[in-house]
C-alpha cells in the first residue's frame, strides 16, 4: 500500500536524489543545526521555520552521516507525508514501518516525518503510538512547511517529548553566510563588507544564492500558508499590512495606526501580525525601559526577519524598502536569535534600536553621528558586518517560545 523504499533509497544501496542535486550546487554547506538535534532515545524533535530554508535537505544530509554509523540502513526511516490525508493514514505508514523493522530484528530507529503538517490531526497518530510504548526506543523528528500548525501542535506533546528539542530553522545568519560565500572561518573586514552587501540582496537563503528559488517563491509560500490555516487568512490583507510596515519602517507603530493605513480594525491587524510572527516572517519589538520593564501601551517596532523576505514582500506590496532599514532589521534579528528577546528604547534625545540583556545597540547604515550614553554600542554601516559575524546562537528554543 505504501512504497516506503521510494523515500528510503539507502535501503537498497542507492543515493538520495536530493543529495545528488546538492552535490551539483555552487554553494554547498552542512547546516550547523543538525548537530543540535537530539538523537538519544526516547526523543521527539520538532523543526519549526518558514519554507525553503533547507529543513528537508538538512535532514537528508544528517541521514547521510548517520548511515555511516549504522549497521542496518533500515534503522533510519524517512517519509514525506504530503500524500497522506489524516492521522489514520499516518498511523498506517508508521505501523507498516514498525512491522518491517520488527521482521529485521530492529528495536530502535531514527524516524523522520516530513511535511507532517499537511496531515489532519497528525499528532494523534504519533501520540497514540507513544502512549502504547511502541516508540519508547526511538527518535522521532517531525517537520513541516506550515510551521504555524507545527508550532501550535508542539504543546500536545507536553510530557511526551522525552529528550526531544524544538529547533527554529531560519535562513542563514551572517556568520554562516560569510563562511559559505567567502569559504573561510576567519573574519576579514573587506571580505566581510563584500559578503554583507550580498547578504542584503539574497538574505540567508542558500537556495536563492544557488538560483534555485525566486522572490516569488517566498511570496507564494506565504499565500499557501495563509490559505491552509484552519481559519484562513486573506493574502491581500497580509500584503497591505506588510506594505504598511515596510513603508513606515523603522518607525514604531501601533496596531491602530496599521489598521488605519490598511483599512481594517486593530484586532484584525493584531490577528494577522500574530500569524505572520508564528510563520517566522515577522518579529515584534516592544518598547522597554532599558530592557527591564516592557511598556505594552507604547508603539512597537516590526521587523521582517530576513533581507530577502523583506525585498520579496516589498516588491509584492509595491513599496520601497530603504537599505538603512535592512541594516537595522538584520541586527535586531541576529540579536533576537541569540537572546530570544529584543526590545527598543526611545527618549526625547535619542533612540536605541536594540536592547538585549547586557547590551544596547544603535545602528547607522552610514557614518555614526550624534551623542549616546557610553554603554551604547553605536554601529556605523561598515561596522555592522563584523558585529554580526561575532554573534553565535543556538537554534534550540524553549517549548513556550514556539
Amino acid at each position: 500500500m505504501f512504497d516506503l523504499e521510494e523515500y528510503n533509497p539507502w535501503w537498497v544501496h542507492e543515493e538520495d536524489p536530493d543529495l545528488e542535486d546538492w552535490k551539483d550546487l555552487e554553494y554547498r554547506y552542512i547546516p550547523s543545526w543538525i548537530a543540535e538535534l537530539s538523537l538519544e532515545p526516547f526523543s521527539v524533535n520538532f523543526l519549526v521555520g518558514p519554507r525553503r530554508v533547507g529543513k528537508t535537505l538538512g535532514v537528508k544530509l544528517l541521514i547521510n552521516e548517520l548511515l555511516r554509523e549504522r549497521r542496518n540502513p533500515y534503522e533510519i526511516f524517512y517519509y514525506d507525508c504530503t500524500m497522506l490525508d489524516d492521522q489514520d493514514d499516518l498511523a498506517a505508514v508508521l505501523k507498516t514501518y514498525l512491522k518491517l523493522r520488527g521482521a529485521k530484528g530492529i528495536k530502535s530507529s531514527l524516524i523522520f516525518l516530513d511535511e507532517v503538517t499537511s496531515v489532519r490531526n497528525w499528532w494523534k497518530a504519533i501520540i497514540d503510538l507513544i502512549n502504547r510504548k511502541k516508540l519508547k526506543n526511538d527518535v522521532i523528528t517531525v517537520m513541516g512547511s506550515v510551521s504555524i500548525n507545527l508550532g501550535r501542535a508542539v504543546g500536545y506533546f507536553s510530557g511526551r517529548k522525552g529528550n526531544g528539542k524544538v529547533l527554529e530553522i531560519m535562513p542563514l545568519g551572517f556568520r554562516d553566510y560569510y563562511r559559505l560565500l567567502i569559504g573561510v572561518e576567519d573574519y576579514f573586514d573587506g571580505k566581510g563588507r563584500e559578503a554583507f552587501e550580498s547578504y542584503l540582496k539574497t538574505g540567508g537563503y542558500a537556495a536563492y544564492l544557488n538560483k534555485r528559488i525566486r522572490k516569488s517563491d517566498i511570496v507564494g509560500a506565504l499565500k499557501a500558508d495563509l490559505r491552509s490555516l484552519e481559519r484562513e487568512k486573506n493574502p491581500e490583507i497580509a500584503r497591505e499590512i506588510l506594505g504598511a510596515i515596510i513603508s513606515k519602517a523603522p518607525s514604531p507603530l501601533s496596531y491602530s495606526e496599521l489598521g488605519q493605513e490598511v483599512g481594517v480594525n486593530r484586532d484584525t491587524v493584531r490577528s494577522y501580525v500574530s500569524v505572520l510572527s508564528e510563520l517566522r516572517l515577522l518579529l515584534e519589538i516592544p518598547f522597554s525601559q532599558w530592557g527591564k520593564k516592557i511598556v505594552p501601551k507604547k508603539n512597537r517596532k516590526f521587523t521582517v526577519r530576513d533581507p530577502l523576505m523583506a525585498r520579496a514582500f516589498a516588491e509584492w506590496s509595491r513599496v520601497k524598502i530603504e537599505e538603512s532599514v535592512l541594516y537595522e532589521w538584520t541586527v535586531q534579528e541576529h540579536l533576537y536569535r541569540k537572546f530570544r528577546k529584543v526590545y527598543y528604547f526611545q527618549s526625547d534625545n535619542y533612540e536605541i534600536d536594540a536592547v538585549v540583556p547586557g547590551m544596547r545597540v544603535e545602528v547607522k547604515s552610514g557614518k555614526a553621528k550624534g551623542k549616546y550614553p557610553r554603554d551604547v554600542i553605536v554601529l556605523s554601516g561598515n561596522e555592522v558586518p563584523g558585529f554580526l559575524h561575532g554573534i553565535e546562537y543556538s537554534h534550540v528554543v524553549e517549548y513556550g517560545e514556539v
